[in-house]
């Protein structure tokens, strides 16, 4: 397909073929979830059977790094190299895949406040280290998780944007853990990090907790999203987050309705798979 991408843990494809088989059959393009389950459990020749079988079907594949516990600007040094080591190691795998983008987490949060100069120095070095690892690495997006304002990470872009850094805006995120569902800040958040704006994390949820929701299912505000990147004059990437097939069904008959908005995401009906 390669218009956009749907998630899909490494680790679920270890536990049955089936979820891989879906995505071939239906000729979905997988943002391939790297964790350090996928890291640890399974040697590098796992992971070049898996990437061959992508490239033996013709399909394209993006990958999400590992961010569990990891703290890429963190001012503790123990834990500070142990995210290094880590995203280090994800990105050699990272390059078996030949991704069309890698998928990271920037993980500012309100404790880094008032050490804001520390945390930037820190976690450009971080990104500067995982991006050496493959120098002709594809566009790294990193996207926001629990922040509640939009500066700080407009402050990373800046600091990465000569090193294919982009940011991939999740509206999941936003509308849960970064409050905006209470604060309506969307429009400040597309106006700020707009310059750097190049992917989407699709998903939907109730304002509270982080449901991954088929989209439609849930509160966020589509029109004011699709509406301020038209306004910009964006036409970003994006994967869909779905946790289930049904969720993944939602979110395709939600696109098919509302093709006005997502034709200009570079989709047509005849991309969409049927289920």
């Amino acid at each position: 397909m390669g218009c956009f991408y749907v998630n899909l843990p490494l680790r679920y494809i270890a536990e049955n073929r089936y979820y891989l088989n879906f995505f071939l059959r239906h000729n979905i393009s997988p943002e391939l979830g790297l964790d350090a389950m996928a890291l640890d459990e399974h040697d590098i020749e796992w992971h070049k059977e898996i990437a061959q079988t992508l490239h033996d079907a013709g399909q394209a594949c993006s990958i999400h790094l590992p961010f569990h516990d990891l703290q890429p600007g963190s001012l503790d040094d123990l834990i500070l190299q142990a995210a290094r080591e880590r995203l280090q190691r994800a990105m050699h795998i990272a390059k078996l895949y030949k991704p069309r983008y890698l998928v990271g987490h920037a993980y500012f949060i309100p404790l880094y406040t008032d050490m804001f100069s520390k945390w930037l120095n820190r976690a450009v070095q971080t990104w500067e280290m995982v991006m050496d690892i493959w120098p002709e690495h594809p566009p790294l997006y990193l996207e926001n998780v629990r922040e509640i304002e939009p500066r700080p990470l407009a402050d990373l872009m800046r600091e990465l944007s000569s090193r294919k850094v982009r940011f991939c805006l999740d509206i999941g995120h936003w509308a849960s853990y970064g409050n905006g569902s209470q604060y309506q800040n969307l429009p400040q958040w597309i106006q700020t990090l707009g310059p750097y704006l190049s992917h989407l994390h699709l998903h939907d949820n109730d304002g509270i907790a982080d449901l991954h929701l088929g989209l439609g299912q849930g509160c966020i505000p589509w029109t004011e999203l699709f509406g301020g990147l038209e306004f910009l004059e964006l036409s970003p990437s994006f994967a869909l987050e779905p946790h289930c097939q049904e969720d993944l069904e939602y979110s395709l008959t939600f696109i098919k309705k509302h093709m006005n908005w997502f034709s200009r995401l570079g989709v047509r009906r005849r991309d969409l798979p049927e289920m």
